[in-house]
């Protein structure tokens, strides 16, 4: 069977590199995710039958309990669930790379392995496993509103933080070059775990898309550095792949926001920006009902609609489908405006319109949009918040100035699906909720769209 390894290690690695590819586009994603799940499969398989296996009890023991978290998580959670599955899934990753990295260590601990290439590998992996660890738990805290998604800070943070990671590379360093220091290996530990904290909490929910991206980055090269101390080719390639493409979205994030990767890890945006909603009881908000808005909606020649995570959190993509429906079917223009950062993950818009059965043809990103939405009869925006704030384009003092914005507010007219006038993420004031264009539509998203999808189907009172 050891002829079966190898074999199984190119396979499984050359279907990774498909299933990359393949998911890069809509039509072709589902055969990518079978693809991943063929090659996991077969990197399973061709570790089991490794011939340094010689007990199955604890691995049979340890599948059976993943697959026992494993299956609720992928049956029961939402879609609105998926970002922070994703980082509840980073964690598990990352802390079994950690642990296997332990186990090595101490199997490496005599005095002939110091300053092997092995030991240093062990440290770096180790390191970047147990921070992204505690990292991605935060995160899913954040997203999973368990704790209170504006930035934490103290005064003197970004000391402490470079301090703890110091210590952790310097103890990392002399481990390395003496592994017998045992009693240090603890302090190592807990320094990565206490800096996987630091390192995400001064972050706000609004950079969540780009911190789980940048997490995913760290447990991929986590990984292949544990392969590089295992000796294992399959790893080295998985997690350069899963490193690579991780850090590549997170540049990607980082581009549509307009930002650095210094300001999205230490700039604490997200926090509540003193005076950003001044004035804002002196100014007129103006507010219409489901039919209303569908009156308008039938007599539009074009439509866009702007989703942002209030449509997730209402899971209301299935009503933004019937909307859209409705819509076309009286031979309006309906398309979608997706900004790279709407919602709590890269792609989290579409992934929802797509379960929706929404055509991928409809949506559009912003830089193909905004030159339309001048032209556009009304723009609907169902839970968005900062995405359409004008403020990132006019105010050059605004915490999100730079930030790509889609331009909502330059339609002829604007319907905005919010539950209340609390600010977004970003914790600033949005100026579109007043200006003269735009109608508030107060309510659940779900309740909101169902009900304007209803009237323009002619079950209502207001449309015949």
């Amino acid at each position: 069977m050891d002829a079966f390894v190898p074999f199984a290690a190119i396979a499984a690695s050359t279907l990774f590199i498909l299933s990359l590819m393949w998911m890069s586009h809509p039509s072709t994603a589902r055969r990518g995710v079978r693809a991943g799940e063929i090659g996991m499969l077969i990197a399973i398989i061709g570790a089991l039958v490794h011939h340094e296996m010689v007990d199955y009890t604890l691995i049979i023991i340890a599948m059976i309990a993943g697959a026992a978290a494993g299956i609720p998580m992928a049956l029961l959670m939402p879609m609105t669930a998926i970002p922070q599955r994703t980082a509840i899934s980073h964690a598990f990753g990352a802390l079994a790379v950690g642990l296997i990295g332990a186990a090595e260590y101490y199997k490496h601990a005599h005095a002939e392995y110091a300053g092997s290439f092995v030991l240093w590998a062990l440290m770096f992996e180790m390191l970047l496993g147990f921070l992204t660890c505690t990292a991605s738990v935060i995160a899913f805290a954040k997203l999973q509103e368990l704790m209170g998604s504006r930035p934490v800070s103290f005064p003197g943070q970004r000391i402490v933080n470079g301090a703890v990671a110091l210590a952790a590379v310097v103890i990392g360093v002399m481990l390395a070059i003496d592994p017998t220091q045992t009693y240090l290996f603890p302090v190592f530990v807990a320094l990565a775990l206490l800096f996987g904290i630091l390192l995400v909490i001064p972050i706000g929910g609004a950079d969540m898309p780009t911190v789980i991206a940048l997490l995913n980055s760290y447990a991929g090269l986590a990984a292949s550095a544990m392969g590089f101390a295992l000796g294992n080719k399959l790893l080295i390639v998985a997690g350069a792949l899963d490193g690579a493409s991780g850090f590549i979205l997170a540049v990607i994030m980082c581009k549509a926001m307009n930002r650095s990767f210094a300001n999205v890890m230490f700039g604490g945006f997200g926090a509540v920006v003193a005076g950003a909603a001044g004035g804002k009881d002196d100014r007129v908000v103006r507010s219409a009902s489901a039919e209303e808005a569908a009156m308008q909606l039938e007599n539009a020649s074009s439509v866009v609609i702007i989703p942002g995570y209030g449509m997730a959190v209402a899971q209301a993509q299935h009503k933004v489908s019937e909307l859209y429906q409705a819509l076309t079917k009286k031979g309006v223009d309906v398309k979608f405006a997706i900004h790279p950062v709407a919602g709590r993950m890269p792609g989290h818009m579409n992934v929802l319109l797509a379960e929706a059965n929404v055509p991928y043809e409809q949506l559009v990103d912003l830089d193909d949009i905004n030159p339309e939405l001048p032209q556009a009869d009304v723009a609907v925006i169902i839970g968005a918040n900062d995405t359409v704030n004008p403020s990132a384009r006019d105010d050059p003092q605004s915490a999100i100035a730079g930030m790509p914005i889609i331009e909502a507010d330059r339609a002829k007219s604007v319907f905005v699906i919010k539950r209340s006038m609390n600010a977004g993420f970003a914790g600033i004031d949005n100026p579109i909720y007043y200006n003269s264009n735009t109608q508030m539509l107060f309510g659940d998203a779900k309740d909101m769209v169902g009900s304007i999808a209803k009237e323009l189907a002619g079950g209502g009172s207001g449309l015949h």
